[in-house]
Protein backbone atom coordinates (compact mmCIF):
# COMPACT_ATOMS: atom_id res chain seq x y z
CA UNK A 1 0.00 0.00 0.00
CA UNK A 2 2.89 2.11 0.42
CA UNK A 3 4.68 1.63 -2.04
CA UNK A 4 1.33 2.76 -4.62
CA UNK A 5 0.56 5.66 -2.62
CA UNK A 6 4.57 6.55 -2.90
CA UNK A 7 4.27 5.70 -6.83
CA UNK A 8 1.00 8.18 -7.14
CA UNK A 9 2.67 11.03 -5.38
CA UNK A 10 5.93 10.85 -8.04
CA UNK A 11 3.16 10.21 -10.92
CA UNK A 12 1.36 13.61 -9.62
CA UNK A 13 4.99 15.41 -9.21
CA UNK A 14 5.52 14.44 -12.71
CA UNK A 15 2.63 15.78 -14.46
CA UNK A 16 2.86 18.73 -12.44
CA UNK A 17 6.39 19.15 -13.98
CA UNK A 18 5.21 18.82 -17.28
CA UNK A 19 2.39 21.16 -16.98
CA UNK A 20 4.59 23.72 -15.97
CA UNK A 21 7.58 23.02 -18.52
CA UNK A 22 4.54 23.01 -21.31
CA UNK A 23 2.68 26.48 -19.59
CA UNK A 24 6.56 27.74 -19.90
CA UNK A 25 6.83 26.56 -23.66
CA UNK A 26 3.84 28.20 -24.98
CA UNK A 27 4.44 31.27 -23.26
CA UNK A 28 8.23 30.99 -24.88
CA UNK A 29 6.31 30.27 -28.32
CA UNK A 30 4.04 33.25 -28.08
CA UNK A 31 6.70 35.83 -27.39
CA UNK A 32 8.74 34.32 -30.54
CA UNK A 33 5.50 34.73 -32.76
CA UNK A 34 5.08 38.33 -31.64
CA UNK A 35 8.74 38.74 -32.61
CA UNK A 36 8.26 37.23 -35.44
CA UNK A 37 4.58 38.13 -37.03
CA UNK A 38 3.68 40.09 -34.13
CA UNK A 39 2.97 44.03 -33.71
CA UNK A 40 6.03 45.52 -31.95
CA UNK A 41 4.21 47.96 -30.50
CA UNK A 42 3.54 48.40 -26.83
CA UNK A 43 0.88 50.67 -26.85
CA UNK A 44 -1.99 48.71 -28.71
CA UNK A 45 -3.93 47.15 -25.91
CA UNK A 46 -7.51 45.49 -26.05
CA UNK A 47 -9.43 46.82 -23.78
CA UNK A 48 -11.71 44.36 -23.23
CA UNK A 49 -14.55 46.76 -24.45
CA UNK A 50 -13.53 49.00 -21.04
CA UNK A 51 -12.81 52.55 -20.93
CA UNK A 52 -11.19 54.85 -18.58
CA UNK A 53 -13.91 57.54 -17.93
CA UNK A 54 -12.84 60.63 -15.81
CA UNK A 55 -15.02 63.83 -15.90
CA UNK A 56 -13.27 66.03 -17.27
CA UNK A 57 -11.09 63.83 -19.70
CA UNK A 58 -13.90 62.54 -21.74
CA UNK A 59 -11.14 63.19 -24.80
CA UNK A 60 -8.65 61.39 -23.10
CA UNK A 61 -8.69 57.61 -24.69
CA UNK A 62 -7.89 59.25 -28.23
CA UNK A 63 -4.86 61.24 -29.36
CA UNK A 64 -6.58 63.58 -31.33
CA UNK A 65 -9.89 63.83 -32.68
CA UNK A 66 -10.27 62.00 -36.24
CA UNK A 67 -12.97 62.98 -38.83
CA UNK A 68 -14.73 60.35 -40.30
CA UNK A 69 -16.23 59.75 -43.51
CA UNK A 70 -18.61 57.43 -44.44
CA UNK A 71 -18.47 54.75 -47.39
CA UNK A 72 -20.51 51.97 -48.25
CA UNK A 73 -20.35 49.52 -45.30
CA UNK A 74 -18.29 50.91 -43.01
CA UNK A 75 -16.96 54.26 -41.49
CA UNK A 76 -13.34 55.16 -42.72
CA UNK A 77 -11.30 57.51 -40.51
CA UNK A 78 -10.07 60.55 -42.98
CA UNK A 79 -6.42 61.12 -42.32
CA UNK A 80 -5.37 64.70 -41.51
CA UNK A 81 -2.61 66.77 -42.67
CA UNK A 82 -0.31 68.47 -40.11
CA UNK A 83 1.73 70.32 -42.78
CA UNK A 84 4.82 67.58 -42.17
CA UNK A 85 4.08 66.49 -46.08
CA UNK A 86 4.53 69.90 -47.50
CA UNK A 87 7.88 70.89 -48.86
CA UNK A 88 8.99 74.25 -47.53
CA UNK A 89 11.92 76.39 -49.15
CA UNK A 90 14.21 79.14 -47.17
CA UNK A 91 13.30 82.60 -48.83
CA UNK A 92 16.93 83.46 -49.50
CA UNK A 93 17.37 79.53 -51.65
CA UNK A 94 19.26 80.93 -54.80
CA UNK A 95 17.23 80.33 -58.15
CA UNK A 96 18.92 79.19 -61.12
CA UNK A 97 16.42 80.90 -63.77
CA UNK A 98 16.01 78.69 -67.44
CA UNK A 99 14.57 80.09 -70.37
CA UNK A 100 13.14 77.33 -72.54
CA UNK A 101 11.96 79.44 -75.94
CA UNK A 102 10.44 78.12 -79.28
CA UNK A 103 13.02 78.03 -81.85
CA UNK A 104 12.96 81.10 -84.02
CA UNK A 105 11.02 79.49 -87.04
CA UNK A 106 8.37 78.45 -84.72
CA UNK A 107 6.96 82.01 -83.85
CA UNK A 108 5.32 82.30 -86.35
CA UNK A 109 1.38 81.69 -86.96
CA UNK A 110 1.33 78.42 -88.95
CA UNK A 111 -1.96 80.14 -90.87
CA UNK A 112 -0.85 83.73 -91.70
CA UNK A 113 2.59 83.39 -91.36
CA UNK A 114 2.74 86.40 -88.77
CA UNK A 115 4.95 86.67 -85.71
CA UNK A 116 3.43 85.12 -82.66
CA UNK A 117 3.35 87.60 -79.50
CA UNK A 118 4.41 86.82 -76.29
CA UNK A 119 1.21 87.34 -73.58
CA UNK A 120 3.18 85.14 -70.81
CA UNK A 121 4.87 82.35 -69.02
CA UNK A 122 4.73 78.83 -67.87
CA UNK A 123 6.76 78.58 -65.04
CA UNK A 124 7.95 75.30 -62.96
CA UNK A 125 10.34 75.22 -60.01
CA UNK A 126 12.24 72.43 -59.09
CA UNK A 127 14.48 71.64 -56.50
CA UNK A 128 17.97 70.76 -57.68
CA UNK A 129 21.60 70.01 -55.99
CA UNK A 130 25.10 70.37 -56.92
CA UNK A 131 28.01 68.44 -55.25
CA UNK A 132 29.37 69.94 -52.39
CA UNK A 133 31.91 72.94 -53.37
CA UNK A 134 35.41 73.29 -51.81
CA UNK A 135 37.61 76.05 -52.06
CA UNK A 136 40.57 77.05 -50.65
CA UNK A 137 40.49 80.63 -48.80
CA UNK A 138 43.66 82.69 -49.14
CA UNK A 139 44.22 85.22 -46.47
CA UNK A 140 46.77 88.07 -48.13
CA UNK A 141 48.09 90.29 -45.53
CA UNK A 142 50.17 93.16 -47.00
CA UNK A 143 53.52 94.31 -44.74
CA UNK A 144 54.38 97.31 -43.84
CA UNK A 145 57.46 98.97 -42.54
CA UNK A 146 59.03 102.64 -42.83
CA UNK A 147 61.48 103.40 -44.70
CA UNK A 148 63.01 106.26 -42.48
CA UNK A 149 63.06 104.26 -39.44
CA UNK A 150 63.74 100.91 -40.44
CA UNK A 151 64.70 99.48 -36.62
CA UNK A 152 60.85 99.50 -36.11
CA UNK A 153 60.32 96.44 -37.52
CA UNK A 154 57.27 94.97 -40.35
CA UNK A 155 53.55 96.07 -39.59
CA UNK A 156 50.84 93.11 -40.41
CA UNK A 157 47.62 92.63 -39.83
CA UNK A 158 47.13 89.57 -36.98
CA UNK A 159 45.45 86.86 -38.00
CA UNK A 160 41.62 85.85 -37.65
CA UNK A 161 41.29 83.84 -34.38
CA UNK A 162 41.38 80.39 -34.93
CA UNK A 163 41.23 77.26 -32.56
CA UNK A 164 44.14 75.92 -34.53
CA UNK A 165 45.84 79.13 -36.40
CA UNK A 166 48.18 76.28 -38.14
CA UNK A 167 46.14 73.98 -39.41
CA UNK A 168 45.36 74.09 -42.89
CA UNK A 169 41.80 73.16 -42.57
CA UNK A 170 39.43 76.29 -42.25
CA UNK A 171 36.74 76.25 -39.25
CA UNK A 172 33.89 75.40 -42.10
CA UNK A 173 35.54 72.24 -42.90
CA UNK A 174 36.34 71.19 -39.72
CA UNK A 175 32.66 71.70 -38.45
CA UNK A 176 31.18 70.00 -41.80
CA UNK A 177 33.65 66.84 -40.46
CA UNK A 178 32.10 66.55 -37.18
CA UNK A 179 28.74 67.12 -38.31
CA UNK A 180 28.79 64.25 -40.41
CA UNK A 181 30.47 62.37 -38.38
CA UNK A 182 28.43 62.56 -35.38
CA UNK A 183 25.14 63.62 -36.61
CA UNK A 184 24.98 62.13 -40.06
CA UNK A 185 26.93 59.03 -38.62
CA UNK A 186 29.50 58.99 -41.80
CA UNK A 187 33.04 57.71 -40.89
CA UNK A 188 36.29 59.37 -41.15
CA UNK A 189 37.20 56.87 -43.88
CA UNK A 190 34.08 57.51 -45.92
CA UNK A 191 34.37 61.24 -45.61
CA UNK A 192 37.99 60.53 -46.60
CA UNK A 193 36.61 58.43 -49.88
CA UNK A 194 33.76 61.21 -50.89
CA UNK A 195 36.46 64.15 -50.31
CA UNK A 196 38.51 62.31 -52.78
CA UNK A 197 35.54 62.20 -55.60
CA UNK A 198 35.95 65.90 -55.68
CA UNK A 199 40.09 65.37 -55.91
CA UNK A 200 40.60 66.33 -52.46
CA UNK A 201 43.08 63.63 -50.93
CA UNK A 202 42.75 63.97 -46.94
CA UNK A 203 43.74 60.63 -45.43
CA UNK A 204 42.00 59.08 -42.55
CA UNK A 205 44.30 60.16 -40.45
CA UNK A 206 44.62 63.17 -40.47
CA UNK A 207 41.08 63.67 -40.07
CA UNK A 208 40.89 61.56 -37.21
CA UNK A 209 43.61 64.25 -36.00
CA UNK A 210 41.49 67.14 -36.58
CA UNK A 211 38.77 65.62 -34.58
CA UNK A 212 40.64 64.90 -31.47
CA UNK A 213 41.94 68.04 -31.54
CA UNK A 214 38.20 69.80 -32.52
CA UNK A 215 37.66 67.65 -28.66
CA UNK A 216 40.30 69.10 -26.73
CA UNK A 217 39.29 72.63 -27.85
CA UNK A 218 35.46 72.26 -26.89
CA UNK A 219 36.17 70.62 -23.78
CA UNK A 220 35.54 73.81 -22.29
CA UNK A 221 32.26 74.38 -23.30
CA UNK A 222 31.53 70.25 -22.46
CA UNK A 223 31.98 70.97 -18.76
CA UNK A 224 30.20 73.71 -18.65
CA UNK A 225 27.35 72.09 -20.13
CA UNK A 226 27.67 69.10 -17.36
CA UNK A 227 27.50 72.02 -14.67
CA UNK A 228 24.20 73.45 -16.25
CA UNK A 229 23.15 69.30 -16.25
CA UNK A 230 24.22 68.81 -12.84
CA UNK A 231 22.58 72.09 -11.61
CA UNK A 232 19.16 71.29 -12.96
CA UNK A 233 16.54 69.59 -10.98
CA UNK A 234 15.91 66.72 -13.12
CA UNK A 235 17.72 64.59 -15.34
CA UNK A 236 17.73 61.70 -17.34
CA UNK A 237 20.61 58.79 -17.43
CA UNK A 238 21.02 56.31 -19.70
CA UNK A 239 24.03 54.41 -20.81
CA UNK A 240 24.53 52.22 -24.53
CA UNK A 241 27.85 49.62 -25.10
CA UNK A 242 30.44 50.86 -27.96
CA UNK A 243 33.06 48.73 -28.98
CA UNK A 244 36.64 50.21 -28.41
CA UNK A 245 39.50 49.43 -30.16
CA UNK A 246 42.70 47.62 -27.93
CA UNK A 247 45.77 48.93 -28.62
CA UNK A 248 47.91 46.72 -30.48
CA UNK A 249 45.87 43.54 -30.34
CA UNK A 250 43.69 44.31 -33.14
CA UNK A 251 40.79 43.15 -31.01
CA UNK A 252 37.77 45.55 -29.71
CA UNK A 253 36.61 45.69 -25.84
CA UNK A 254 33.21 46.70 -24.81
CA UNK A 255 33.09 50.09 -23.51
CA UNK A 256 30.13 52.17 -22.32
CA UNK A 257 28.54 55.99 -23.35
CA UNK A 258 26.74 57.39 -20.58
CA UNK A 259 24.02 60.00 -21.03
CA UNK A 260 22.52 62.62 -19.31
CA UNK A 261 19.84 64.81 -20.29
CA UNK A 262 18.88 67.68 -18.07
CA UNK A 263 16.58 70.53 -17.75
CA UNK A 264 12.87 70.85 -15.88
CA UNK A 265 11.36 72.05 -19.01
CA UNK A 266 9.21 69.48 -21.16
CA UNK A 267 12.12 68.74 -23.63
CA UNK A 268 15.02 69.53 -21.67
CA UNK A 269 18.04 70.74 -24.16
CA UNK A 270 21.33 69.17 -22.82
CA UNK A 271 22.57 66.38 -23.97
CA UNK A 272 26.09 65.14 -22.40
CA UNK A 273 27.84 61.65 -23.01
CA UNK A 274 30.25 60.45 -21.22
CA UNK A 275 32.88 57.91 -21.96
CA UNK A 276 33.82 55.29 -19.87
CA UNK A 277 35.82 52.17 -20.57
CA UNK A 278 33.27 49.38 -18.52
CA UNK A 279 29.77 49.58 -16.69
CA UNK A 280 31.13 49.67 -13.49
CA UNK A 281 29.06 51.47 -10.68
CA UNK A 282 31.63 53.36 -9.63
CA UNK A 283 31.04 55.44 -13.17
CA UNK A 284 27.46 55.95 -12.37
CA UNK A 285 28.72 57.22 -8.97
CA UNK A 286 31.38 59.34 -10.76
CA UNK A 287 28.83 61.26 -13.08
CA UNK A 288 26.43 61.56 -10.69
CA UNK A 289 28.29 62.92 -7.81
CA UNK A 290 27.00 65.71 -5.45
CA UNK A 291 23.92 65.33 -7.33
CA UNK A 292 20.72 65.82 -5.16
CA UNK A 293 17.57 66.59 -7.77
CA UNK A 294 15.14 63.49 -9.31
CA UNK A 295 17.18 60.97 -11.59
CA UNK A 296 15.26 58.84 -13.94
CA UNK A 297 16.98 55.78 -15.30
CA UNK A 298 15.84 52.20 -15.78
CA UNK A 299 16.72 49.44 -13.25
CA UNK A 300 20.27 49.40 -13.26
CA UNK A 301 22.16 48.41 -9.90
CA UNK A 302 24.26 51.76 -9.64
CA UNK A 303 21.20 53.72 -9.60
CA UNK A 304 19.31 51.89 -7.20
CA UNK A 305 21.65 51.60 -4.70
CA UNK A 306 22.37 55.73 -5.24
CA UNK A 307 18.58 55.73 -4.55
CA UNK A 308 18.30 53.90 -1.67
CA UNK A 309 21.12 55.39 -0.03
CA UNK A 310 19.00 58.71 -0.41
CA UNK A 311 21.24 60.63 -2.30
CA UNK A 312 18.38 61.65 -4.86
CA UNK A 313 15.08 60.94 -5.68
CA UNK A 314 14.52 58.19 -8.02
CA UNK A 315 11.90 58.03 -10.56
CA UNK A 316 12.13 54.41 -12.17
CA UNK A 317 11.00 54.17 -15.99
CA UNK A 318 7.39 53.06 -16.48
CA UNK A 319 7.89 52.10 -20.06
CA UNK A 320 10.53 49.42 -19.03
CA UNK A 321 7.79 48.19 -16.60
CA UNK A 322 5.48 48.12 -19.72
CA UNK A 323 8.28 45.83 -21.47
CA UNK A 324 8.45 43.41 -19.06
CA UNK A 325 4.60 42.92 -18.94
CA UNK A 326 4.27 43.07 -22.52
CA UNK A 327 6.92 40.31 -23.09
CA UNK A 328 4.94 38.06 -20.35
CA UNK A 329 1.20 38.21 -22.26
CA UNK A 330 1.76 34.48 -23.48
CA UNK A 331 2.09 33.70 -19.28
CA UNK A 332 -1.77 34.99 -18.13
CA UNK A 333 -3.39 36.70 -20.95
CA UNK A 334 -6.03 38.14 -18.69
CA UNK A 335 -4.02 39.54 -15.84
CA UNK A 336 -1.25 41.01 -18.01
CA UNK A 337 -3.66 42.55 -20.46
CA UNK A 338 -5.38 44.27 -17.04
CA UNK A 339 -2.22 45.59 -15.88
CA UNK A 340 -0.87 46.90 -19.17
CA UNK A 341 -4.52 48.44 -19.47
CA UNK A 342 -3.69 50.16 -15.99
CA UNK A 343 -0.45 51.18 -16.99
CA UNK A 344 -1.94 52.78 -20.67
CA UNK A 345 -4.53 55.22 -18.12
CA UNK A 346 -1.23 56.20 -16.61
CA UNK A 347 0.06 57.69 -19.64
CA UNK A 348 -2.78 59.12 -20.79
CA UNK A 349 -3.32 61.38 -18.04
CA UNK A 350 0.18 62.00 -18.30
CA UNK A 351 -0.47 63.74 -21.59
CA UNK A 352 -3.34 65.85 -20.38
CA UNK A 353 -1.41 66.71 -17.13
CA UNK A 354 1.58 67.95 -19.23
CA UNK A 355 -0.67 70.64 -20.76
CA UNK A 356 -1.70 72.10 -17.55
CA UNK A 357 0.06 74.20 -15.52
CA UNK A 358 3.17 72.72 -13.18
CA UNK A 359 0.13 72.61 -9.85
CA UNK A 360 -2.48 70.96 -11.99
CA UNK A 361 -0.17 68.14 -13.26
CA UNK A 362 0.54 67.49 -9.58
CA UNK A 363 -2.87 67.25 -8.53
CA UNK A 364 -3.92 65.19 -11.62
CA UNK A 365 -1.33 62.70 -10.45
CA UNK A 366 -2.18 62.50 -6.47
CA UNK A 367 -5.81 62.30 -7.47
CA UNK A 368 -6.14 60.75 -10.87
CA UNK A 369 -3.08 58.30 -11.25
CA UNK A 370 -1.34 57.49 -7.86
CA UNK A 371 -4.39 55.13 -6.85
CA UNK A 372 -4.25 53.37 -10.07
CA UNK A 373 -0.80 52.98 -9.06
CA UNK A 374 -2.11 51.74 -5.81
CA UNK A 375 -4.74 49.22 -7.46
CA UNK A 376 -1.78 48.05 -9.34
CA UNK A 377 0.63 47.23 -6.73
CA UNK A 378 -2.07 45.29 -4.75
CA UNK A 379 -2.91 42.83 -7.16
CA UNK A 380 0.80 42.15 -8.53
CA UNK A 381 1.84 41.76 -5.08
CA UNK A 382 -1.15 39.24 -4.64
CA UNK A 383 -0.23 37.34 -8.01
CA UNK A 384 3.18 37.25 -7.31
CA UNK A 385 2.91 35.91 -3.39
CA UNK A 386 -0.41 33.60 -3.74
CA UNK A 387 -0.50 33.18 -7.59
CA UNK A 388 0.80 30.48 -10.06
CA UNK A 389 3.99 31.51 -11.72
CA UNK A 390 6.64 29.71 -13.37
CA UNK A 391 9.73 30.45 -11.36
CA UNK A 392 11.59 30.82 -14.98
CA UNK A 393 8.34 32.61 -16.58
CA UNK A 394 8.44 35.62 -18.31
CA UNK A 395 5.60 36.77 -15.99
CA UNK A 396 7.08 35.81 -12.47
CA UNK A 397 10.31 38.02 -14.04
CA UNK A 398 7.76 41.16 -14.53
CA UNK A 399 5.90 40.88 -11.29
CA UNK A 400 9.66 40.70 -9.28
CA UNK A 401 10.45 43.55 -11.47
CA UNK A 402 7.52 45.67 -10.74
CA UNK A 403 7.62 44.69 -6.49
CA UNK A 404 11.46 45.52 -6.62
CA UNK A 405 10.64 48.92 -7.89
CA UNK A 406 7.37 49.99 -5.10
CA UNK A 407 8.98 52.07 -3.25
CA UNK A 408 9.63 54.60 -5.82
CA UNK A 409 6.91 53.79 -8.23
CA UNK A 410 4.73 57.01 -7.00
CA UNK A 411 8.12 59.52 -6.81
CA UNK A 412 7.21 61.38 -9.82
CA UNK A 413 3.75 62.25 -8.55
CA UNK A 414 5.64 64.80 -6.40
CA UNK A 415 7.47 66.58 -8.49
CA UNK A 416 5.58 68.55 -10.98
CA UNK A 417 8.80 68.41 -13.80
CA UNK A 418 9.49 64.42 -13.27
CA UNK A 419 8.67 62.27 -15.99
CA UNK A 420 6.51 58.71 -16.35
CA UNK A 421 9.33 57.25 -18.37
CA UNK A 422 12.73 57.62 -19.27
CA UNK A 423 11.71 58.53 -22.49
CA UNK A 424 14.31 61.61 -22.91
CA UNK A 425 17.21 59.89 -22.36
CA UNK A 426 16.16 56.54 -24.43
CA UNK A 427 15.66 58.85 -27.39
CA UNK A 428 19.33 60.28 -26.85
CA UNK A 429 21.02 56.98 -27.34
CA UNK A 430 19.28 56.22 -30.54
CA UNK A 431 21.63 58.83 -32.64
CA UNK A 432 24.78 56.29 -30.76
CA UNK A 433 23.18 53.23 -31.59
CA UNK A 434 22.88 54.35 -35.29
CA UNK A 435 26.10 55.73 -35.17
CA UNK A 436 28.04 52.65 -34.01
CA UNK A 437 26.52 50.93 -36.83
CA UNK A 438 28.34 52.88 -39.36
CA UNK A 439 31.89 53.90 -37.67
CA UNK A 440 31.45 50.34 -35.50
CA UNK A 441 34.08 51.06 -32.96
CA UNK A 442 36.23 53.78 -31.04
CA UNK A 443 40.05 54.02 -31.48
CA UNK A 444 41.08 54.92 -28.00
CA UNK A 445 40.27 55.74 -24.55
CA UNK A 446 41.00 59.36 -25.81
CA UNK A 447 39.18 59.36 -28.83
CA UNK A 448 35.93 58.09 -27.07
CA UNK A 449 36.58 61.37 -24.06
CA UNK A 450 37.01 63.06 -27.45
CA UNK A 451 33.89 61.44 -29.09
CA UNK A 452 31.67 62.25 -26.10
CA UNK A 453 32.57 66.34 -26.32
CA UNK A 454 31.39 66.37 -29.84
CA UNK A 455 28.62 64.27 -29.32
CA UNK A 456 27.20 66.62 -26.64
CA UNK A 457 27.21 69.58 -28.98
CA UNK A 458 26.05 68.06 -31.96
CA UNK A 459 23.16 65.97 -30.58
CA UNK A 460 22.21 69.18 -27.93
CA UNK A 461 21.93 70.90 -31.12
CA UNK A 462 19.75 68.57 -33.12
CA UNK A 463 17.29 68.60 -29.97
CA UNK A 464 16.81 72.49 -29.88
CA UNK A 465 16.71 72.93 -33.78
CA UNK A 466 19.93 74.42 -33.86
CA UNK A 467 22.24 74.06 -37.43
CA UNK A 468 24.98 72.41 -35.81
CA UNK A 469 27.08 73.02 -38.17
CA UNK A 470 26.45 76.64 -38.09
CA UNK A 471 26.49 76.34 -34.49
CA UNK A 472 30.07 74.60 -34.26
CA UNK A 473 31.67 76.67 -36.96
CA UNK A 474 30.92 80.11 -35.41
CA UNK A 475 32.27 79.45 -32.07
CA UNK A 476 35.33 77.77 -32.96
CA UNK A 477 36.01 80.83 -34.72
CA UNK A 478 34.93 83.29 -30.95
CA UNK A 479 36.14 80.57 -28.68
CA UNK A 480 39.88 81.56 -28.48
CA UNK A 481 39.27 85.25 -27.65
CA UNK A 482 35.99 84.92 -25.51
CA UNK A 483 35.77 85.23 -22.05
CA UNK A 484 36.49 82.06 -20.26
CA UNK A 485 33.80 83.48 -17.60
CA UNK A 486 31.23 83.61 -19.73
CA UNK A 487 31.40 80.08 -21.63
CA UNK A 488 27.81 79.72 -21.11
CA UNK A 489 26.92 82.63 -23.63
CA UNK A 490 28.33 80.03 -26.19
CA UNK A 491 26.20 77.04 -25.32
CA UNK A 492 23.93 75.97 -28.16
CA UNK A 493 20.96 77.12 -25.74
CA UNK A 494 22.48 80.53 -25.54
CA UNK A 495 23.90 81.19 -29.01
CA UNK A 496 20.80 80.64 -30.52
CA UNK A 497 19.11 83.11 -28.16
CA UNK A 498 21.40 85.51 -28.87
CA UNK A 499 21.03 84.83 -32.52
CA UNK A 500 17.08 85.30 -32.74
CA UNK A 501 17.63 88.41 -30.48
CA UNK A 502 20.16 89.81 -32.50
CA UNK A 503 17.73 88.90 -35.75
CA UNK A 504 14.68 90.23 -34.07
CA UNK A 505 16.72 93.80 -33.20
CA UNK A 506 18.35 94.24 -36.89
CA UNK A 507 14.23 93.29 -38.28
CA UNK A 508 12.80 96.09 -35.63
CA UNK A 509 16.30 98.87 -36.53
CA UNK A 510 15.30 98.41 -40.47
CA UNK A 511 14.08 100.90 -42.20
CA UNK A 512 11.12 101.33 -43.48
CA UNK A 513 9.35 102.53 -47.06
CA UNK A 514 7.03 105.36 -46.45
Amino acid sequence: METSTLSLEQLQSEIYSLRNENSFLKEQLEWFRRQIFGKRSEKVVDDGGQQLYLEGFENLGSEEQKETINVPAHRRVKQGRNGKDKITLPDNIPVQRCILDLPEDQKVCPTTGEALVKIGEEVTHKIAHTPGSYYVKELVRPKYACRAHSEEGVFIADLPDSIFPRCQADESLLASVIVKKFADHLPLFRQSEILAREGILISRQILCKWVMRCGYALKALYEEMIARVLSSNNVFVDESPVDMLVPGKGKVHQAFMWVIVGGQEKNPPYRVYHFRTDRCHKHAVEILAGYKGVVHSDKYGAYEALANKKQFTWCPCWSHIRRKFFDAVGGDKKFVSWVLRKIKYLFMLERVAWERSPEERLRIRQEKEAPIIDELTARIKDRLVNGKALPKSNLREALGYYCSLIPHLKNYTQHAFARLDNNVAERAIRPLAIGRKNWMFIGSEEGGEASAVLLSLVQTCRAIGVNPHEYLEDVMRRLPAHNSQKLHELLPDAWAAARRQAKASSTSSAPTAE
